[in-house]
C-alpha cells in the first residue's frame, strides 16, 4: 500500500511561516528602517540630517518611513553626508556584539576588469566595484604625479590602508612621518586618517595596490580632488598677488 504524503498541520504551516520571516527580518532591512534607527542612534534630527545631506526634510522623512525608495543618487548622499557605507543601508540591527553568518560569497575579477575612474593624480581601478557591502576596498593605482609640489593638497579618509608596489618605486608622503621610498615589493600600513600622497619616483609606470577599510564612496571622494578650473584660479591667486606689491 502507498504511503500517504503527509500534510503539515496548519498551525506547523504557520509556524514554519513565521519562522522563515523572522529569518528574513534578521537578514534584510529597508534603507528607511536603517537610516531612523541610525538617526536615533545618534541623536540627529531630520533636520541635521538633511544639512548634511543635502535633501529636504520631507524626502527623508518619507524615506524612512517606506513612503518613498530612496533612488542610488540619494543613497550616495546619505552615505556620504553620514560617513557610513551605502551597504549599512541595507543591514539589519542585529548589534554590535552578533555574530554574522558566513556569507560564502565571493567575487571573481578578470584581469583589466573594475570600475575605472581617472582624477588629477591616479588612474584608479576598483575591482569588485559590483559587490557590496565589502569590509575592504581593493584598488589599483597607477600614479601621476611625479612631484609633491604637482600633486598638491594631501588628501585623507577614514580607517586604515595597506599598500603593495607593484611597479617601479614610490615616495609615500604623510603629514606626520618623513617621506618614505617604496620599490616594488615593498608594503606599508598606516592610518589613512593622516594626509597622505603618493608620488611616481621613477621612470616608466609605477602601479600601486591599495586595501583600504574606509567606505567606497568617501574613498572616491577624498581621491576625486578639485575641479581643474579651481586648482587655475587657486595657482593664479599668488601670481595676482605679488603684482600688485
Amino acid at each position: 500500500m502507498a504511503a500517504m504524503p503527509s500534510k503539515s498541520t496548519p498551525h506547523g504551516a504557520e509556524a514554519a511561516a513565521l519562522s522563515d520571516r523572522a529569518v528574513a527580518d534578521q537578514r534584510v532591512a529597508t534603507p528607511g528602517a536603517a537610516l531612523k534607527a541610525l538617526r536615533r542612534k545618534h541623536g540627529w534630527t531630520l533636520a541635521e540630517v538633511s544639512k548634511r545631506t543635502g535633501l529636504p526634510t520631507s524626502t527623508l522623512s518619507k524615506i524612512e518611513n517606506d513612503r518613498m525608495s530612496p533612488t542610488f543618487d540619494k543613497l550616495a548622499r546619505i552615505s556620504t553626508g553620514l560617513q557610513i557605507d551605502i551597504a549599512t543601508l541595507f543591514g539589519g540591527d542585529g548589534g554590535a556584539d552578533a555574530q554574522p553568518a558566513a556569507s560564502a560569497r565571493r567575487c571573481i575579477v578578470r584581469a583589466g576588469e573594475g570600475k575605472a575612474i581617472e582624477t588629477k593624480n591616479y588612474s584608479h581601478l576598483y575591482p569588485a566595484w559590483d559587490l557590496l557591502n565589502k569590509r575592504i576596498i581593493p584598488i589599483v593605482a597607477e600614479l601621476h604625479a611625479r612631484s609633491l609640489e604637482e600633486f598638491g593638497e594631501l588628501i585623507r579618509h577614514p580607517g586604515e590602508e595597506y599598500t603593495y608596489v607593484l611597479e617601479g618605486e614610490v615616495d609615500l608622503y604623510t603629514s606626520v612621518y618623513a617621506p618614505v621610498r617604496l620599490k616594488a615589493g615593498d608594503s606599508i600600513y598606516f592610518d589613512s586618517g593622516m594626509g597622505h600622497a603618493y608620488i611616481a619616483a621613477s621612470e616608466g609606470p609605477c602601479r600601486v595596490l591599495s586595501l583600504c577599510s574606509a567606505p567606497e564612496t568617501q574613498l572616491i571622494a577624498a581621491t576625486a580632488g578639485r575641479p581643474r578650473s579651481e586648482e587655475a584660479r587657486r595657482s593664479a591667486a599668488p601670481a595676482r598677488r605679488r603684482r600688485r606689491r
